[in-house]
C-alpha cells in the first residue's frame, strides 16, 4: 500500500476546476453523494473467446498485493489480458484529464474517490449500474454508505470503492502513562486538559502535534463533531461561519499551544517525526500512519495506540478512499467489467485492504469490517472502522479547493495567533461565498 495523507490532501488541490478547463465547461447536475434512484436493467457480461488486452491505470500496478490480484484474475479469465500503466498519484488525475481529453483513456483506473464525480460529469466514465445489477460478486448494499457517496453522481454509481481509510487518535500509551492519564480522550474536554497535562516544553515533549497549513482539511472532523458544516449538503452555500463551525475551529486551534513549536508550518507527513520521537503525544491522522510506524520506528511498537477522535455532540471523523472506474472511451467495456468484478470481490478486498503485511487500509464493505479475522494481528485498525459510519463534512464543490486554500491560510494564521478562529472562517465564508454563490 502507499502512504495516503499527503497525497489526499495534494489530490484535493487537483480540483474538478482542472477538469473543467480540460475537458469541458462545468455543468451543475446532481450533486455527487444523491442516493440511486431505481433499478437498472441487468447487463450480461460476454466473457471474452478470444485474447482481449485491456489498460489499468494506477500507481499501485507495481505493488506485490496488485500483481497477486492479477495472477488470480489471468487464471481464471485466461483471454484478458491487463497491461499497467503506472502513473504517480499526486499527477494520475491531471494525466488522466489529458488522456481523456486526448482520446487515449484507459479502459480501467483506480483513482482517487473524490475524483470519480468530476470525472463522471464530464461524461468520461461509464455509468455501472447496469452492470452491478448483473452482477453476483458486486452487492452495492455492502458498501459503507460514507464511500459510496463519492462514487455516486446524479444517482448512479460510477465508481467502486477499493479501499478506504478514516481518521482517527494515535497517541502514545507509555507518556500517557508518565502524565498519570489512564487512557485516551473521549471528549474535546478531555482532549484538552490531556494536550495540557503532556506539555513540557522543557523536555521538548508537547501534547498534539497541529500543521497549520493542513488545518482546513483536519479540522473537519472537530466541526462536524461540534454539529457543523462547511457547506450545504447540494454544495451550493457555505455555511463555514456557523457558531458549530467556529466552535469546532477554535477548539482545534486551540490545541496549538500544547503542540511542538517546530512543526506548526509543516505537513502531516513531515511531522510525523514528531510523534515517534516522542514530542508530540497525540496524532491525528488516518491509518495509514499506522503503517508508517510500523515500517519506521519499530522500536515504539509497543507503545503506541489508536482511538476514535474525541467527540463534542456526537462522533465524526474524515474519510478518504480510492476506487475503480472504467472509462467511457473503452472498446472492451466487458473485459473491463470483469476487471473491477474480479478486484471488487470480497476476497479481493480482504486481501488488498487487510491481507498482507504492509495492508493498513479498511475494507469499504460492511461484511469485511464486521468480521472478527479482517483484522486479526492489526487490533488498532479496529479503531479506525469503528468510525466508518460516523459524521463526515460535506465538501461538494467544485470549487472546494480553492476554498480549502483559504481556509488552511487562515487557520494558519490563527495557529500562530495572528487571527482569531472566528475572523478566520467569517473571512473564509465571504470568499465561499463569493465563489459559489448562496
Amino acid at each position: 500500500m502507499v502512504t495516503k495523507s499527503s497525497r489526499r490532501l495534494v489530490a484535493a488541490a487537483v480540483s474538478a476546476l482542472s477538469l473543467c478547463t480540460a475537458l469541458a465547461a462545468c455543468s451543475v447536475g446532481t450533486k455527487p453523494g444523491t442516493t440511486p434512484a431505481g433499478k437498472a436493467t441487468p447487463h450480461k457480461v460476454s466473457t471474452p473467446t478470444q485474447k482481449v488486452t485491456i489498460s489499468f491505470a494506477s500507481w499501485v500496478g507495481d505493488q506485490p498485493t496488485m500483481k497477486k490480484l492479477y495472477a488470480g484474475f489471468h487464471k481464471k479469465y485466461p483471454n484478458i489480458t491487463v497491461t499497467f500503466n503506472n502513473i504517480p498519484a499526486d499527477s494520475e488525475a491531471q494525466k488522466l484529464v489529458t488522456m481523456v481529453a486526448g482520446g487515449t483513456a484507459p479502459d480501467v483506473a483506480y483513482m482517487d474517490g473524490g475524483s470519480v464525480s468530476d470525472f463522471a460529469s464530464k461524461g468520461a466514465l461509464v455509468n455501472l449500474e447496469s452492470y452491478i445489477a448483473g452482477s453476483t460478486v458486486v452487492k452495492k448494499d455492502d458498501y459503507v454508505a460514507n464511500f459510496t457517496e463519492n462514487a455516486i453522481y446524479n444517482g448512479s454509481m460510477y465508481g467502486l470503492p477499493f479501499d478506504a481509510e478514516t481518521t482517527g487518535l494515535f497517541y502514545r500509551k507509555d507518556l500517557f502513562e508518565q502524565a498519570g492519564i489512564g487512557g485516551p480522550p473521549k471528549t474535546f474536554a478531555e482532549m484538552e486538559a490531556d494536550a495540557k497535562k503532556l506539555t513540557n516544553p522543557s523536555k521538548k515533549q508537547y501534547g498534539i502535534a497541529i500543521f497549520g497549513p493542513e488545518s482546513g482539511y483536519y479540522v473537519q472532523p472537530f466541526v462536524a463533531s461540534a454539529g457543523g458544516q462547511l457547506l450545504s449538503d447540494d454544495g451550493k452555500k457555505a455555511m463555514i461561519d456557523s457558531p458549530e463551525a467556529i466552535r469546532g475551529a477554535s477548539f482545534y486551534t486551540g490545541l496549538a499551544k500544547y503542540a511542538p513549536p517546530a512543526y506548526l508550518n509543516s505537513n502531516s507527513y513531515d511531522g510525523r517525526v514528531a510523534f515517534e520521537h516522542g514530542e508530540a503525544a497525540m496524532y491525528i491522522a488516518g491509518s495509514w500512519f499506522g503503517g508508517s510506524l510500523i515500517g519506521e520506528a519499530p522500536k515504539i511498537r509497543d507503545k503506541w495506540a489508536t482511538a476514535p477522535l474525541p467527540q463534542d455532540k456526537e462522533c465524526a471523523t474524515q474519510v478518504a478512499g480510492d476506487s475503480l472506474v472504467m472509462f467511457d472511451q473503452s472498446k472492451n467495456k466487458d473485459a473491463a467489467w470483469l476487471w473491477l468484478q474480479y478486484l471488487s470481490s470480497k476476497e479481493s478486498l480482504r486481501t488488498w485492504n487487510v491481507g498482507q503485511a504492509d495492508s493498513t487500509e479498511l475494507p469499504p464493505i460492511k461484511s469485511l469490517l464486521t468480521d472478527p479475522n479482517s483484522f486479526k494481528g492489526k487490533e488498532w485498525l479496529k479503531s479506525f472502522a469503528d468510525m466508518m459510519s460516523c459524521k463526515i463534512i460535506t465538501t461538494n464543490s467544485p470549487q472546494w479547493g480553492q476554498i480549502q486554500d483559504r481556509l488552511n491560510s487562515n487557520l494558519t494564521k490563527v495557529v500562530y495567533g495572528k487571527m482569531t478562529a472566528e475572523a478566520a472562517m467569517q473571512d473564509t465564508q465571504k470568499y465561499a461565498t463569493k465563489l459559489i454563490g448562496g
